[in-house]
């Protein structure tokens, strides 16, 4: 009895040493530093979306706007939709259709975190770009040109 007493002692002392407990967050969930880089980006481009989408919301009922870290591996000749600086993509339209199971998909405009932050020297850089590159892809959906989406 006495060795399975002493081996639960030793499993307690393990799982709470020096008496501080389970530790907890390192921020608080209110401070900006909390949020991960992603959830940063994320909330960029719901900020860049907001005006465009005040604006156009009838003509866009039916697209998605979504965010990859990066793009996937594609073929280099399926350039249709993509807007790119270089050879990386930083965005792209996919126009709606019909998936592999026969369910109809709506159009998607997809931007790429990781390309488009390794652009931007800055935050309001990165702000700026996001902007441009979804009014250029909202402009590719609609048919427009990108001052008439912009507006500005």
């Amino acid at each position: 009895m006495a060795t399975a007493r002493g081996s639960r002692q030793r499993q307690l002392k393990r799982r709470d040493r020096h008496g501080r407990g389970l530790r907890g967050q390192l921020f608080p969930a209110t401070l900006p530093a909390a949020a991960s880089r992603a959830e940063k980006f994320d909330a960029l481009v719901l900020d860049a979306l907001e005006p465009i989408e005040a604006r156009w919301r009838h003509e866009l009922t039916k697209l998605d706007v979504a965010v990859d870290d990066v793009p996937e591996v594609a073929d280099p000749a399926d350039t249709e939709g993509v807007l790119h600086d270089g050879t990386v993509p930083l965005s792209r339209l996919v126009p709606a259709g019909v998936d592999r199971a026969g369910l109809p998909t709506r159009a998607r405009i997809v931007l790429y975190r990781r390309p488009l932050e390794a652009r931007a020297k800055d935050p309001s850089e990165l702000a700026e770009l996001v902007h441009e590159v979804l009014v250029e892809q909202v402009a590719g959906y609609l048919g427009l040109e990108p001052d008439v989406i912009d507006g500005d």
